[in-house]
């Protein structure tokens, strides 16, 4: 697997950690943190605890449809958080890659007209990505094995059963 990063959970934790202290030592004091889901939702979670931030927000954003196929742009899912929910405050807006940036530039835009200051969070940022991350554990230009998604689900969706 050279030829790929491969982040453990053990991996994940170090990382998460580490990337709170850098967020930390820079003094950016966030009143929330956005998550994109769904690989965003780890990497918040280690933060909101490593940062002692407890308001937590999820945006829902579908652009990946599979392994290396993507919609032509990124489309926010409801529910879409309230823009009066952001007013004024200071977010950090987390996520597990910036790999084209698309996303996190949806994200990030949709932030900038309500939020009194918006920065990004990653663990792994591509050098094509549009958006260029205040917070970053590691640049990579390789496929990532994530530990959340590296194996197939447990369940069966009623969908693939019906395609066979």
């Amino acid at each position: 697997m050279a030829d790929r990063e491969v982040l453990t959970w053990e991996l994940f934790g170090s990382a998460s950690r580490e990337l709170a202290t850098t967020i930390a030592d820079d003094g950016f004091e966030p009143d929330l943190i956005l998550s994109i889901a769904r690989g965003g939702l780890f990497v918040a979670g280690a933060l909101g605890y490593a940062l002692d931030v407890k308001n937590l927000h999820v945006m829902n954003v579908e652009f990946y449809t599979g392994i290396d196929q993507r919609l032509d742009l990124p489309v926010m899912l409801p529910p879409v958080p309230q823009a009066v929910d952001l007013a004024g405050a200071t977010v950090l807006v987390a996520d597990d890659v910036a790999d084209t940036g698309a996303t996190l530039k949806l994200v990030r835009d949709f932030c900038e007209d309500h939020v009194a200051e918006v920065r990004c969070a990653v663990i792994y940022q591509k050098p094509r990505s549009e958006v260029d991350c205040e917070y970053v554990w590691k640049r990579t230009d390789r496929w990532i094995n994530f530990p959340w998604s590296t194996e197939p689900p447990v369940v069966q969706r009623q969908r693939q059963v019906l395609d066979a």
